[in-house]
């Protein structure tokens, strides 16, 4: 045999090993390429809008962390969202949303502002009651001073949001 057989047939045997073992990864239905672990009989998620509950009002945030947390679960995971009694449950409450002074200056007057904002999750797995939690999630994003908080809110509650997410999305089908 040439060398140039010997190449192909050896670059045949490595791409026929790699989809080999993308077959065994992918049936054994628990580990997913994006990072998830949910089992093969999970069919459905139900997320809950969450209710609003810290003393400081932001009327949209409730509903901006429920439809960016739904986003999240269409574009990474195969689970059909359904509105009740899905295999998956996730609901939750806004219990914080503080401003604080995070460097003061020699003059005594905050150089810099911190928007942290705290989340309680309630999650239920229908098919594996083991799984169940209630866990606290918190995020911030800083500011600077000479911006008021109606400049920069926006902003920064896109950002608190996205670290959010991702927190409650590793810690119920990442299982990070």
């Amino acid at each position: 045999m040439t060398s140039f057989v010997k190449r192909i047939l050896s670059a045949v045997c490595a791409v026929m090993a790699l989809a080999g073992t993308a077959m065994i990864v992918h049936s054994c239905g628990i580990y997913s390429f994006s990072g998830t672990s949910i089992q093969p009989d999970v069919y459905t998620v139900t997320i809950n809008y969450f209710e609003y509950k810290a003393l400081r009002v932001n009327p949209s945030l409730s509903n901006e962390l429920t439809e960016a947390l739904k986003d999240q679960f269409r574009r990474l995971t195969r689970l059909e969202e359904v509105d009740q009694e899905g295999d998956l449950e996730i609901s939750g409450e806004i219990t914080g949303y503080d401003v604080k002074a995070m460097a003061v200056t020699a003059d005594e007057v905050a150089a810099q502002n911190r928007l942290t904002v705290n989340v309680k999750i309630y999650f239920t797995n229908r098919k594996y009651p083991e799984d169940d939690f209630e866990k606290s999630f918190s995020a911030y994003a800083d500011y600077d001073s000479n911006n008021t908080l109606d400049a920069m809110e926006s902003q920064l509650c896109e950002e608190i949001i996205d670290k959010l997410v991702e927190d409650i999305f590793n810690a119920t089908v990442a299982n990070w």
